[in-house]
């Protein structure tokens, strides 16, 4: 429901008393409820604002004897690490002390307080106990917000470990006890509400035209005026007088008292009404936030922005800022080294074209007087059970790579937001028809060597490079307007050079998993979705560089310097920055390539473009482990299919592809296993996520309709197993956000290290007690222990290498279910892995992890043969059966989750519940990859039957949890055997 602009609010007959429950995030909240308070007051009504920002927030703007304030703290919103970084731990550790701790005290005084005050009506922007409280109470509760506290949460719930799940869950089932969600523009997704109101902006209103403020601080009109509005922050920061372009002037927010400022920067004062200095200023500096977004809208001023780390609110925002062509976006590094030019002077060019209503202070406050007095607002209203179900919707287990912004849930980005546009594309052109897309693209390139191998997703990228020059010199053009990927892409290449380009598949795990570290077989299939990459070299000079490169280089006295600039599709679905540029020099330490350690630092010093670490990373480990040494510049384009987050491997298929166009266009020979092993590195040591090499692998040797067979010892491909005509494989995305950088992973990896040596000591001490015996006599007994297979477990290198059978018979009772770090180290030194650290805090799940590897190799192998054993249903039935043992093992390690569960539980009652008549049905599935989320891997019976189950699943899935997932089927060729293209654009005389 969304209510138009001209609803305004009247003076109302009847006399209510209004509790009003603000978050402690900021002043942001408290600037917009200043406005909906304001409405309220005038129709002659009592407001109560329970709060934890200052009283000035509101007596500045309402004196009036209806307004009271209570100074009360009930939820801690996002903690921050500084200006631009939440800390996710912290913001969690600090709401369980303010919120969860006293939570029965909060509930039994609000209760108290709310009758004490004859309270009418609870509004909460968007204090989750409060609508506990007034449900307790017997009063109607609404919330006014764009986001909610269970969204934000639930990612840093994912990075923090589960053990704080419970507050998810615990703030949506608050949020469901209210009637509405009176929500606002540039909103989050929010489904703990069912009910849902839409007004216009909440915007504070101005108090002086632009001239007077101009007046009052001694600007002239002519001169270009920025506001830095990053809050208190900028008093630590070192401005500098050269950040400005020529005859500029920058008023700062926030400065101390103390701070020196240079000439042509000023201080604001502690009281100054920051929307009239916005309206009053040609372009803002600051950070995303609701009140400066929505003030830029409504005065139309460019606002210059830097990213947030690890607040999900951001994307949404952000979308709308650009959407209305009032957002310019700066890097974190320009920001802190004065590199402001080019952004200010592309924020001055813009034409913010907002023109919706700015009212909706005044509509929220006439939407509140109706529903309080007992008028009818909203929509048929569904239960509170039926909310909070859609409050657990899968969407909400995003779990991230560290150091990468949130990823938009595809639940939502595919719904239409307020814009009628959707929340994030991709620019990637979907081919139709293959032979319309073969004849357009060989009129655009001519294919100078390689073969597209028919593969369509190929033409369609091809298709969609040719376009790009046509984006970059049309000012006109829509992509231009909207698709900031688009828009750095169009710059990216001299059209008259040579480009290369590479392909590399995700993959789907059949069998093997989290076993692959611990030397397993895994058998893997590479999926039809893949990662191209397009990749040019330049002589320094003659590289199209970017304005704030150039303007970098230029501080630095620079010359034709080589230069990497990278254009990654998909920032808008990833909230991350598109672009990433360095000079190539970073990568050295004087003659001698910079170490992985330091790698790995330089790109998280910007958690917006860490993201570049797994394309730019190829290159350092070139470097470091072949000698290569890169003189020219490089321009480079990433267009993943790959979804982020599902567990098929899309971090691999960009390392594998970005390596692969490298090597092609530097002449390098790297054969398709070593060129793997080089991406994992990448992965391991510069990313910083402890991977196997099966991923890296699959994408790189794999073929299309094979499972390739390896045994990760460390990366030996045994074979490419032919998957019969009558046996199918799928995917199916939970929807839940997977990462093999997550701490679940990393712990289960920690905890079968642990088991390792644990074994190898108790094998070792066994040894040792042996011989003794042996030297006292005793030779039957030592012959029956078996001093040939002691030693070889006593140092034990892969779990997989020790049978089921004989860890059963010696060690498995020796193992504890959970151990301490601390415990551990004290006791065994070192777990003796070189990609994970030991918490010694942390209690870590050990005989789970360590068995499931074991097992799980054994399965791989009875799998493999079963594959090429005669058809038949059992033959099914025992493939699917191992599926199915190797879901619980990775649950029992602590690696499963609700929606891939239940994704495996809809196939078993598929499988048992089937009818004799059905031609074709399922048989099996399994948790894949990392686990915690992401895909479900699903055997069947290869026919149309199968493939209409799998859609009813799909369907039924949705029906359960709003969340429609996708499928994965079919397969493709890996890197090795797709090989490149060099190409060249075709100019038409």
């Amino acid at each position: 429901m969304r209510i138009d602009e001209n609803e305004g609010v009247s003076a109302s007959s009847k006399h209510l008393v209004f509790a009003y429950y603000v978050t402690g995030h900021g002043f942001g909240h408290a600037t917009r409820v200043v406005e909906v308070v304001r409405h309220l007051i005038a129709a002659g009504h009592d407001v109560h604002v329970v709060t934890g920002a200052p009283d000035f927030v509101f007596t500045s703007e309402i004196k009036s004897p209806r307004l009271f304030i209570r100074k009360v703290l009930l939820d801690c919103g996002a903690v921050q690490a500084d200006a631009l970084t939440v800390d996710r731990l912290a913001s969690l550790e600090k709401y369980v002390e303010t919120a969860v701790v006293p939570r029965a005290a909060i509930l039994e005084t609000e209760v108290e307080w709310l009758h004490s005050v004859k309270a009418d009506f609870v509004v909460s922007d968007v204090v989750p106990v409060a609508c506990r409280a007034a449900a307790d109470a017997g009063i109607r509760s609404v919330c006014v917000t764009n986001f909610s506290w269970d969204f934000i949460y639930a990612e840093y719930v994912m990075a923090a470990g589960y053990h704080h799940r419970s507050i998810v869950w615990q703030i949506a089932e608050d949020y469901s006890h209210c009637e509405f969600l009176i929500r606002l523009p540039g909103y989050c997704p929010m489904p703990a509400f069912r009910d849902v109101i839409d007004v216009p902006l909440v915007v504070r209103r101005l108090h002086k035209s632009r001239k007077e403020v101009r007046k009052e601080l001694g600007i002239a009109e002519d001169v270009n005026v920025v506001i830095l509005n990053f809050g208190g922050q900028p008093s630590g920061w070192n401005l500098k007088e050269e950040s400005l372009p020529t005859g500029w002037l920058c008023l700062v927010c926030g400065a101390s008292e103390t701070q020196e400022l240079p000439p042509n920067f000023v201080k604001l004062a502690k009281d100054a009404y920051t929307p009239d200095i916005i309206a009053a200023s040609d372009c803002m500096l600051g950070k995303i936030g609701y009140g400066t977004v929505s003030e830029a809208l409504s005065f139309k001023v460019p606002f210059v922005f830097v990213r947030r780390d690890y607040f999900n609110e951001e994307p949404f925002l952000r979308n709308m800022l650009e959407f209305y062509q009032c957002g310019v976006e700066m890097i974190r590094r320009d920001l802190l080294m004065g590199q402001w030019k080019p952004y200010l002077e592309r924020a001055v060019s813009l034409k913010p074209c907002y023109e919706g209503g700015i009212n909706g202070g005044e509509i929220a406050a006439h939407i509140l007087q109706e529903t309080a007095i007992g008028r009818h607002c909203a929509s048929d209203k569904l239960s509170g059970a039926r909310r909070l179900r859609d409050a657990i919707i899968l969407g909400y287990q995003l779990q991230r790579v560290p150091g990468r912004d949130i990823a938009i849930p595809e639940w939502y980005s595919r719904a239409e937001n307020e814009l009628g546009q959707s929340a994030g594309s991709s620019p990637t052109v979907q081919a139709n028809e293959n032979n319309s897309l073969v004849e357009s693209c060989t009129d655009d390139f001519d294919i100078l060597e390689g073969d597209v191998q028919g593969l369509s997703d190929t033409w369609a990228f091809l298709k969609s490079l040719a376009k790009l020059d046509a984006v970059h010199d049309s000012e006109n053009s829509v992509e231009k307007k909207t698709m900031r990927e688009r828009k750095a892409a169009g710059g990216l290449f001299n059209w008259e050079e040579e480009i290369f380009v590479a392909r590399a598949p995700g993959r789907l795990d059949v069998m093997g998993g989290i076993a692959d570290y611990s030397g397993s077989l895994v058998l893997q299939m590479p999926i039809r979705e893949a990662c191209h990459v397009a990749l040019q070299r330049n002589r320094p000079g003659k590289q199209r560089l970017w304005k704030h490169t150039q303007a970098r280089q230029q501080a630095k006295g620079q010359v034709a310097t080589p230069v990497l600039q990278i254009v990654s599709y998909g920032s808008e679905i990833s909230n991350r920055a598109p672009t990433f540029d360095m000079d190539m020099s970073d990568f050295m330490d004087g003659d001698k390539p910079i170490s992985y350690e330091k790698a790995r630092k330089f790109f998280a010093q910007d958690p917006a473009q860490k993201w570049a670490a797994y394309v730019a990373g190829t290159i350092l480990v070139l470097m470091t482990e072949l000698g290569v040494r890169f003189e020219d510049s490089i321009s480079l384009l990433v267009s993943s299919a790959v979804p982020e987050g599902k567990g098929v491997s899309s971090s691999a298929a960009v390392e594998v592809a970005s390596m692969s166009a490298i090597a092609a266009a530097h002449g390098l020979t790297i054969g398709p296993r070593d060129l793997a092993i080089l991406c994992q590195k990448v992965e391991n040591h510069i990313v910083g996520a402890p991977c196997g090499v099966m991923d890296q692998m699959t994408s790189s040797c794999g073929e299309a309709n094979k499972l390739l067979a390896m045994i990760c010892q460390p990366a030996e491909v045994v074979g490419l197993v032919e998957i019969p005509n009558h046996v199918r494989f799928w995917g199916i995305d939970s929807g839940i956000r997977h990462s093999v950088g997550g701490a679940d992973y990393g712990s289960v990896r920690v905890g079968a290290y642990m088991g390792r040596k644990m074994i190898k000591s108790v094998a070792s001490s066994i040894l040792s007690q042996s011989t003794s015996s042996a030297n006292g006599g005793n030779p039957e007994e030592l012959e029956d222990e078996g001093i040939d297979l002691l030693e070889t477990e006593a140092s034990l290198d892969y779990l997989c290498n020790l049978s089921p059978h004989r860890y059963e018979a010696r060690y498995a009772d020796k193992l504890p279910d959970f151990m301490v770090g601390q415990k551990f180290i004290e006791e065994y030194a070192d777990h003796d892995d070189p990609v994970t650290v030991i918490d010694q805090k942390r209690s870590y799940s050990v005989r789970a992890p360590a068995r499931h590897p074991i097992y799980e190799n054994f399965r791989v192998k009875t799998f493999k043969a079963l594959l090429t054993s005669a058809t038949s249903d059992e033959q099914l039935t025992a493939l699917g059966g191992l599926l199915y043992q190797c879901h619980y093992s990775y649950s029992a390690c602590g690696l499963g989750s609700d929606g891939t569960n239940r994704l495996v539980q809809l196939v078993q009652g598929m499988q048992h519940n089937k009818s004799k008549t059905d031609d074709g049905t399922l048989y099996g599935a399994k948790i894949t990859g990392g686990g915690s989320g992401g895909t479900v891997c699903v055997i069947g019976r290869n026919s149309l039957r199968s493939s209409q189950q799998i859609l009813d699943i799909q369907q039924r899935y949705k029906a359960a949890t709003g969340y429609l997932p996708l499928i994965f089927e079919g397969s493709s060729p890996g890197a090795g055997k797709f090989g490149y293209l060099r190409i060249r654009r075709r100019i038409s005389l």
